[in-house]
């Protein structure tokens, strides 16, 4: 995904539903939108939209279209925190980890969580420098 496909606040908030829901028609889109005063022929603008940016995929094999993301959810996380990771942090993955637990404290179990994804980096790292020797 090129980074002028982003996807904006409102398109992310469509991907979301694609996500937990699988493909949907428009009007299952909007009706599951947290913003219950989104229109119909605002999310459909909107999907039409991401369906030409290449976010979304749609079967016009139905009377009613069906929409789905073409993007992983993982993948799609991963070009937005990189790109804010390049853009905020000058690249530094240990500045934009160390900001987002002192902005939004974590809980002692996604502290313990985050040391056990740490250690198993580390012997990772380890291992591969062994390969290397």
């Amino acid at each position: 995904m090129p980074r002028s496909t982003l996807p904006t606040d409102s398109e992310t908030a469509i991907l979301r539903v694609l996500w937990a829901r699988g493909p949907s028609t428009v009007r299952e889109v909007q009706e599951e939108l947290e913003q219950r005063d989104v229109g119909y022929t605002t999310v459909l603008k909107l999907m039409q939209i991401m369906l030409s940016k290449g976010l979304l995929a749609r079967d016009e094999s139905q009377r009613s279209h069906i929409y789905r993301a073409a993007v992983a959810r993982e993948a799609s996380e991963a070009r937005a925190l990189g790109d804010l990771r390049e853009r905020l942090f000058g690249g530094s993955t240990s500045q934009l980890v160390l900001r987002a637990l002192s902005e939004a404290p974590a809980s002692k179990d996604e502290l313990l969580a985050i040391k056990a994804t740490l250690d198993e980096l580390l012997d990772e790292r380890s291992k591969q420098r062994k390969g290397r020797g």
